[in-house]
């Protein structure tokens, strides 16, 4: 989407430590491939050098996008092509791209798009925004042409049943090179959920009959591994932390928050040993993400867990490792997707609404995305939790102001999913001082419409709030993971399906 902000300049937050270094994301796999019709190379010698260098280029472009490329070489004929084929299937890439140089046949990509089972993205990208018409004889055009390709391919995988993505530029168009780019790092969310392994810990938040998830469908749809915890999966671990422990994980909390004179010491000592057994379970179950609610009873010592999660959760979000709470599997999905694209991804649900201001308040009562807060965040005491049973510290931020946006997974009446994603933008103002991780979006549009439009998709009650405009991003992310599209404008509601 022209005009979108580049994900890369969203991570400039100063309130996060180094202790909090990410997670080490996998490295997405480019497999490469250009091509080329053999019958020009003895009519024209001078044409395959061209294209070839043209290749070169196209994959340093990926290198320097710190992408791994498996880079198959230039075929020329359908026989290469299958050999390439082939050599894509044993390196098994995240996305396959192929470069349409010049014009060459669909039988040449038929063999690569069939056999190789990661999604396919074309590109043609010309050698420049135009042609010397003066000067160009029929080798030079034959560099310019190879979109007359990309009808006969998209028809051949229309018929074939193949989902066609492509990408029509010049090679150093940097808005073609933003579409193709789109494409790999939602290559870089595929390959996130590839034996993502989801906790969800504990039982279902009473009443909330659109939380209940099948886990039978995340698995098909997503790929992934669900991890059903016990609360003494936790609690043995946090029973196991050490005093010392528990003052280290105090300390790193004062380099990154402000501590609110509402928070005790008990309190405080708690919420800290429990991050640190939150940090065991993450690693000794290798969890990519984490859903969580447990109601306990009478202050015994599941409550007390239960309560005790949102400075832990917050910490493990910041680092990569998305937390939900009231055991929103599919919100903490749609974390972890806003997370893949480096955008953050908090916890939020609808707040309120300041109809005077035309802004909709949103957030939560955490876990909070840390890197992506306007100021140090704020550690609140809450002496109870609205809803819920229990008492203890809760983060309290607002995320950077500028744009943003929502993400949710929601659920059609068949039981599939769909991706519900919608643009705004933060704006400053009054804000709620009660522990809660509020903003104030503005979505361009009667607030009070904005959220009948919104509710009207399927979405689940909590969503992942990112920074910058990712609509177009998450909608190509959708599009590799196979599930449905649909992007709120506003009051106006667009259904996109998965791009056959």
């Amino acid at each position: 989407m022209e005009g979108e902000t580049p994900v890369s300049s969203v991570f400039d937050s100063q309130f996060v430590s180094s202790a909090l270094a990410p997670r080490r994301k996998t490295v997405t796999k480019i497999g490469l491939v250009a091509g080329g019709l053999a019958a020009y190379w003895p009519q024209f010698p001078h044409l395959l050098p061209q294209l070839e260098e043209s290749a070169a280029f196209v994959r340093s472009r990926f290198e320097s996008m710190s992408a791994e490329v498996v880079d198959v070489g230039f075929i020329s004929d359908a026989e290469e092509a299958a050999l390439a084929a082939e050599t894509l299937r044993i390196a098994d890439p995240d996305l396959v791209v192929i470069f349409l140089t010049t014009y060459l046949t669909s039988s040449m990509i038929l063999p690569i798009a069939q056999k190789v089972t990661a999604p396919v993205l074309i590109i043609d990208l010309q050698p420049s925004s135009k042609m010397d018409h003066d000067s160009f004889g029929t080798g030079e055009w034959l560099a310019y042409c190879g979109q007359c390709s990309v009808p006969e391919v998209g028809n051949l995988f229309r018929r074939a049943g193949v989902a066609f993505r492509s990408v029509t530029g010049h090679l150093r168009e940097e808005r073609a090179w933003t579409r193709i780019d789109r494409w790999v790092i939602a290559a870089g969310v595929r390959a996130r959920f590839e034996g993502a392994r989801h906790g969800l810990l504990g039982h279902l938040y009473p009443g909330m009959l659109d939380v209940a998830t099948d886990l039978t469908r995340v698995s098909t749809t997503f790929g992934s591994h669900i991890e059903v915890l016990e609360p003494d999966d936790l609690r043995v671990r946090v029973e196991e932390v050490t005093a010392l422990q528990t003052a280290e994980r105090r300390e790193l909390a004062r380099q990154i928050f402000t501590i609110d004179d509402s928070v005790n010491d008990e309190d405080f000592d708690w919420a800290a040993k429990v991050s640190v057994g939150l940090d065991r379970l993450v690693e000794d179950f290798r969890l990519d993400s984490l859903a969580y609610y447990h109601r306990g009873l009478a202050g015994e010592i599941h409550e007390r867990l239960g309560a005790g999660f949102i400075l832990g959760s917050s910490l493990l979000t910041a680092r990569g490792i998305p937390a939900a709470g009231e055991y929103e599997l599919r919100n903490s999905i749609a974390m972890l997707i806003s997370d893949a694209i480096g955008a953050g991804g908090s916890f939020t649900e609808i707040q309120g609404i300041n109809f005077d201001d035309g802004v909709v308040e949103m957030g939560h009562d955490g876990p909070a995305h840390l890197a992506i807060s306007n100021e140090k965040p704020v550690l609140r005491g809450l002496g109870i939790f609205h809803g819920k049973r229990g008492y203890g510290v809760s983060v309290e931020f607002d995320v950077q102001p500028g744009p943003v946006t929502t993400l949710g997974l929601g659920q059609e009446h068949d039981g599939s999913y769909v991706l519900v994603a919608s643009e705004g933008t933060v704006v400053p103002g009054p804000l709620l001082r009660i522990g809660n991780t509020t903003s104030r979006v503005d979505f361009d549009c009667h607030p009070g419409e904005w959220v009948d439009a919104w509710s009207s998709t399927g979405v689940n009650h909590h969503w992942a709030l990112s920074v910058g405009h990712n609509a177009a991003t998450f909608r190509a992310a959708a599009s590799l993971l196979g599930v449905p599209f649909r992007e709120v404008r506003g009051t106006e509601v667009v259904d996109r399906p998965v791009l056959l």
